[in-house]
Parts: structure tokens; C-alpha cells; sequence
């Protein structure tokens, strides 16, 4: 059996070595409350870092809020229910081509479904409304799981580019705001110096990084892209997710 931190192996050895480093130092410190390697690590403090993002206007302004699936934000999801947001979670790895879900915490609530239980994917799968782009409404706030994280908003994933892919989908159809803040919570062992992690084009920086006792601004240097960079989409993202085939049926990758 393959393991899934080697799925996506090889795009880049620097960020290779940078994940399998974090990975094992969340370990080794106790700091994920379950094995953090090939994932978007969970960590202990999630729930604090949570708190201090609420308290910043980005978030008290923002009305709909677009997050990844992962556990580690799971407490943010929650929050965002409860404080009324829209929810748009992505679906894992993108393999519908209505690859958001929509949660509205009244709906559920309304239909007596505790909102924890939608707060994870399995749960927002079964009870949450699989939405199409033009079904979608603009996005306030992104919110974004990360295994490292510079102070200059520097960011990489476990590896797979679905982060990026789906930033970049939600920019082609203006679903986006201009400005709307790009945010992640992270335990202190995920920032790291800037040179760790190199930025590509296709990469889309981060504007906020919450820890569990610090809010970083990074006041980022680097451009976010217009859309999806199609010279950077793998054949097999191409082939494994069906809204690139809907947005470029030609494209092959290529």
C-alpha cells in the first residue's frame, strides 16, 4: 500500500524535504493529535487559533468564507456556522464536478442537525447542498490548510496543488473578491524562514497565518495569479478532476 505522503512525491524535491520534515517534528514534539505525515497536520490549539482569528475584522466582516476539508481547521468551520457565514467547503481531492459544498448554519439548524456534525467532510458530504460554480456566491475570506508557512506568506500543502487548483477555479469564474484575505491556522512548528519555501506562479500567497498565540499580517510581496495556471495542471490532476475538464476540455494537461 502506498502511503499518502508519497502520492505526490517528486514536484518538487525542496518542499519534499520541508513537509517530511514538518511532519515528523509535529511528531516528535506531540504536537498533532494523530499521525500528521501525508496530511494537512491537525494540531493541538486548533480551537485557540480559532478564537483569534474571530476576533480580527477580516473575519467578522466576511460573509462567505471558503474553506479546505481538513481537520486542523475543523474548529474555523465551526465557528463560521455558528457566527452565521456561508460555507463553501471543498470537496475532497475535487472529484465532483460540483466541487464545493454549501453549508448554511440556519438551514441546519432548522433541520436539526447539530453543526458540529458538518463541521467535517463526512458530515458535510451527507448533509450539505454539492454546489456548481454559478450556484456559488462571491467568497469574503479564504480559509487554507498548510503543513509550512513563512512570515511573508509563504505556503505549501501536503503536495497535491488542490489549494491552489481551487483558488485558481473559483478566480476564473470571478467567485473570488478582489483582496479577500487568504488565511491559515497553523501550530508555531509550521512557520518556518522565508528561503524554506520557494513561491511558484501558480502558488497563491497568504495575506493572515493564525497560530495558537499569534496573528502574523504578513503584508505578502508576492503577486496572486489570475486564474488557473494551465502549465502547471499535471495530466493526472487533469484527468482525476472534473471541473478542469469543464473549465478547458482540451487543455490534456497541457
Amino acid at each position: 500500500m502506498v502511503h499518502e505522503e508519497q502520492l505526490w512525491l517528486g514536484r518538487h524535491e525542496g518542499k519534499d524535504a520541508l513537509r517530511e520534515e514538518i511532519w515528523g517534528l509535529l511528531k516528535q514534539q506531540g504536537a498533532s493529535p494523530k499521525d500528521p505525515f501525508g496530511h494537512i497536520p491537525d494540531f493541538y490549539g486548533s480551537d485557540r487559533a480559532a478564537e483569534l482569528l474571530a476576533t480580527l475584522p477580516i473575519w467578522q466582516q466576511a460573509r462567505v468564507v471558503k474553506s479546505n476539508p481538513d481537520a486542523a481547521q475543523g474548529p474555523v468551520r465551526l465557528r463560521a456556522l455558528r457566527d452565521g457565514k456561508i460555507l463553501y467547503m471543498a470537496v475532497p481531492r475535487l472529484v465532483d464536478a460540483r466541487c464545493f459544498v454549501e453549508l448554511i448554519g440556519a438551514d441546519l439548524t432548522a433541520r436539526g442537525i447539530p453543526l458540529e456534525q458538518v463541521t467535517y467532510w463526512q458530515g458535510a458530504l451527507e448533509h450539505g447542498r454539492l454546489v456548481l460554480f454559478d450556484e456559488m456566491q462571491p467568497i469574503d475570506l479564504v480559509l487554507t490548510g498548510c503543513v509550512a508557512v513563512t512570515r511573508s506568506g509563504g505556503r505549501t500543502g501536503k503536495g497535491a496543488g488542490f489549494a491552489d487548483l481551487e483558488l485558481g477555479m473559483l478566480r476564473q469564474f470571478t467567485l473570488l473578491r478582489p483582496g479577500a484575505p487568504i488565511v491559515t491556522t497553523v501550530h508555531p512548528l509550521q512557520v518556518v524562514d522565508d528561503v524554506r519555501v520557494p513561491m511558484l506562479r501558480h502558488d497563491s500567497a497568504l495575506d493572515w497565518i493564525i497560530t495558537t498565540d499569534e496573528v502574523i499580517e504578513t503584508h505578502t510581496p508576492y503577486p496572486q495569479p489570475a486564474g488557473i495556471d494551465w502549465d502547471a495542471v499535471q495530466p493526472d490532476q487533469y484527468e482525476a478532476i472534473p471541473a478542469l475538464r469543464i473549465l478547458r476540455p482540451t487543455a490534456g494537461g497541457q
